[in-house]
């Protein structure tokens, strides 16, 4: 089936108590044994499975053609069970230009883990060679990149990986499955920020992890999820199962405009550079050709001439764009993004990241081009 009738379909059964189309939310804690002490109905605590939980798991798992998906209360916590992989005592690669939350996670509380961790350019496939020539157990790959939009051969780095032993971990938060299926190019992991594109109308957070094939580290992210216990309630379940049937509808709106607010910024003199892989400026464009047939995604990052203080004067004039943190929701974005990451922040300060939304593309650019200004 084509990614519009999984949307629709892939998950969702009708409840065989009424017949209701949408499933009910189960907000059970615990479930009855049968008399001779089985689980009849499969459930018996809903920290280690529950209904809702269970039917987004089977339908994000058919999204990205893998085998299975564990379901986690945050993107954050779907990574950290990502990395417990590489648990105890081993190293992990990890794209330099990534969410900030993943590289404070590998700088930090890893560290604790008894986890080693090197930041490489993962779009310079030489340099990540050269990182693996030391043991690893995981490469952990964002392609796009956040927030500078870099473009990494997902096949390339798997071949890599692989060579070594080590996991393929691809974060596809910024494609979604419409855009971009990283198990087609050799990953072992898609993780997802089931907060952006999946949920899509920024009022439910959540994450999960899908594996390629069923084996242990499946079963190992499985015991993870239930012993660590940060699972999502049954109705952050439901609600982003609720938005998956219009995912493609969305992604494929959103990314629509993010290319025309691309062009328009990138002919535009007021502007320093522009960071969108759906540009032919760009350097990874023939590869998100490739990698992304369907459209580049709808984050676009730019930076404006002068430093911080001129790019927060651009975003405090956007009337449109909320300025507000995260992406993937129907309401297009501003953020200066390196005054959200911190003190290991790598991002340009005069840097602006736009998630799109579903607006009319005109009313969009229109407001950019008034906060721009008149520029110098």
């Amino acid at each position: 089936m084509k990614i519009e009738t999984l949307a629709v379909h892939a998950g969702r059964e009708t409840d065989p108590a009424t017949g209701a189309l949408r499933e009910p939310i189960h907000l059970s804690t615990t479930f009855e044994r049968a008399a001779d002490g089985d689980y009849p109905q499969g459930h018996n605590y809903t920290r280690n499975s529950n209904p809702n939980r269970n039917s987004l798991e089977r339908a994000i798992t058919a999204l990205e053609g893998g085998a299975g998906a564990v379901a986690f209360a945050s993107g954050s916590a779907a990574t950290l069970a990502a990395f417990s992989l590489a648990a105890p005592g081993g190293r992990i690669v990890c794209s330099a230009d990534c969410y900030h939350g993943t590289a404070k996670q590998l700088r930090g509380l890893l560290a604790d883990f008894g986890i080693s961790a090197e930041f490489v350019d993962t779009s310079d496939t030489a340099a990540v060679a050269r990182a693996l020539e030391a043991p690893a157990s995981l490469l952990w790959v964002e392609t796009p990149s956040n927030p500078l939009l870099k473009v990494s051969d997902i096949a390339a780095l798997s071949r890599l990986a692989h060579q070594c032993s080590a996991l393929l971990a691809c974060d596809n938060t910024f494609s979604s499955p419409v855009l971009q299926r990283p198990f087609d190019f050799g990953a072992d992991l898609v993780m997802h920020s089931t907060t952006k594109y999946l949920g899509g109308h920024s009022d439910v957070l959540g994450g999960v992890l899908v594996t390629r094939e069923k084996g242990p580290a499946l079963e190992r992210l499985r015991d993870f999820q239930s012993t660590t216990g940060g699972v999502p309630s049954p109705f952050d379940c439901w609600l982003v199962l609720r938005s998956l049937a219009t995912l493609p509808l969305r992604v494929r709106a959103q990314s629509a405009n993010a290319a025309a607010i691309a062009r328009f910024l990138n002919a535009d003199r007021r502007i320093e550079r522009v960071h969108y892989p759906g540009l032919e400026s760009h350097s990874g464009h023939a590869l998100a050709v490739r990698q992304m047939p369907d459209g580049f995604g709808s984050v676009v990052s730019f930076q404006v001439p002068g430093g911080a203080a001129q790019a927060m004067a651009v975003a405090a004039r956007a009337q449109l764009f909320t300025r507000a943190t995260s992406l993937g929701g129907v309401e297009s974005l501003i953020e200066h993004r390196a005054s959200m990451e911190g003190p290991h922040s790598q991002t340009p300060p005069n840097l602006l990241r736009l998630s799109i939304g579903v607006e009319n593309v005109s009313d969009l650019i229109a407001d950019l081009d008034q906060a721009l200004g008149t520029g110098s």
